[in-house]
C-alpha cells in the first residue's frame, strides 16, 4: 500500500483512479481548498434586487453581512436570468462601493471652473425652477397658421434603459402635460 500512495502523489492520474474513480473531484482537493468557505456563506441575510445596468431587468441576490454588501449573485428564481448575470451584471457591486462614487449632488455654475456641493433639496428646486422658466419663455400656443399647438420644443426627455414600464408611463404622462414634443427612451435607440 505504501507504494500506492507513494505513486500517487507523484502520478495524477494514479491518484484519481485509486481515491477517486468516479471523478467527483475528492483527488483534486488539497487540504487548503477543503477549508475554502463560499464568501457569502457568512451573508447575514439576502436581498432580492434588479440589475441596474440595462432594460433586461436581471434578477439579482444581494448578500450582506454587518450592513454591508460582501457579493452580488445571479438569482436563480428569477423568470428573466434564470440566476445568470452578465460580466457588468456580475461587476455591479462595484456601483454601490467604488471609492469614487459620487454620494452627493455636484454642481458647477455656468462659465465656473469649480464644482460646489448642494443639498438634494435645493438642486431639485434649481431643476424645477428651470423647467418652469424654459417652458414659460418658448411656449406655443398657436402655429403661424393659427392652428392649436399647446406644446414647447425648450426641452426633451431621454429615458434611460433600466426604468420600467410604469416609469416609463409615468415620464411620458408628466412631460406631455409640460408640453414637451420630444420624449424618447433610450431602450429603443
Amino acid at each position: 500500500m505504501g507504494r500506492l500512495r507513494e505513486l500517487s502523489e507523484r502520478l495524477p492520474l494514479v491518484r484519481q483512479v485509486a481515491s477517486d474513480p468516479l471523478g467527483l473531484g475528492r483527488a483534486a482537493r488539497s487540504a487548503r481548498s477543503a477549508e475554502l468557505v463560499a464568501r457569502t456563506a457568512g451573508a447575514d441575510r439576502v436581498v432580492s434586487s434588479v440589475c441596474p445596468y440595462c432594460a433586461v431587468g436581471c434578477g439579482q441576490q444581494v448578500f450582506v453581512k454587518d450592513e454591508k454588501v460582501i457579493q452580488i449573485e445571479g438569482d436563480p428564481a428569477s423568470p428573466i436570468s434564470r440566476g445568470r448575470l452578465c460580466p457588468k451584471g456580475s461587476a455591479s457591486r462595484q456601483l454601490h462601493e467604488h471609492p469614487r462614487r459620487e454620494k452627493r449632488v455636484r454642481y458647477r455654475r455656468p462659465g465656473g471652473t469649480e464644482w460646489e456641493d448642494l443639498d438634494l433639496a435645493t438642486a431639485m428646486d434649481m431643476i424645477a425652477d428651470r423647467l418652469i422658466a424654459t417652458r414659460d419663455a418658448t411656449w406655443e400656443d398657436t402655429g403661424p397658421d393659427g392652428e392649436v399647438l399647446r406644446r414647447t420644443e425648450g426641452f426633451a426627455h431621454l429615458g434611460g434603459a433600466t426604468l420600467d414600464n410604469e416609469e416609463n408611463y409615468l415620464i411620458k404622462k408628466l412631460f406631455c402635460a409640460m408640453g414637451a414634443v420630444s420624449i424618447e427612451n433610450q431602450a429603443r435607440i
